[in-house]
């Protein structure tokens, strides 16, 4: 018995195959993908990092060709972050300083630069913090990347990289945020 992930999986290697020539434009699924983000900002980034960041995305491959993505994030000191802005009690909650941070994107245009690969870029951002306004502007950008491999024994789209342009970057760093890609399905 084949799973829903499966059949959605294969919809998008055959969307895949098919290249950036109207394909997504033309086809009568949108394609849904689900996962998590799991990962460390630079040291370097403000206030006081590194930071870890843990949450989940999803982003929908609409029929026009465009994309949406969102992702709920929570965010605090690593140890290493503590200790580095004079915490020093990797127990306290305030050392952590933790909080939440809400991505959106309507409309990003999709990209196949490569095989096997899916790129997401513009579009409308909005970044927020604690549900507000974050505190490092609103000017912002995200790039989301999609990858895998192909191949026997492989998964086609099993990783996500999520880049954070302008002001973001000053808060998140300029590497990506990596996480995995949990299920593909089409509807």
């Amino acid at each position: 018995m084949k799973s829903k992930s499966f059949w959605g999986t294969m919809v998008l290697i055959a969307v895949m195959a098919m290249g950036a020539d109207g394909a997504l434009a033309q086809r009568s699924k949108e394609v849904h993908f689900r996962g998590t983000i799991s990962d460390y900002t630079p040291q370097t980034v403000m206030p006081g990092g590194p930071w870890e960041v843990r949450g989940q995305w999803s982003l929908t491959i609409k029929r026009n060709g465009k994309a949406d993505f969102s992702a709920a994030l929570n965010m605090e000191r690593s140890d290493l972050g503590v200790m580095n802005t004079g915490g020093g009690d990797l127990n306290d909650p305030t050392d952590r300083n933790a909080h939440t941070h809400h991505f959106f994107l309507c409309d990003g245009d999709v990209t196949f630069p490569t095989k096997g690969v899916i790129e997401v870029s513009g579009g409308k951002v909005t970044i927020t913090a604690n549900g507000g306004k974050p505190p490092f502007g609103t000017d912002n950008t995200l790039k989301i990347e999609i990858t895998g491999e192909t191949g026997p024994n492989s998964v086609a789209f099993s990783n996500i990289k999520v880049t954070l342009g302008n002001d973001a970057e000053k808060h998140f760093g300029p590497n990506p945020l990596s996480g995995v890609v949990r299920s593909v399905r089409s509807y």
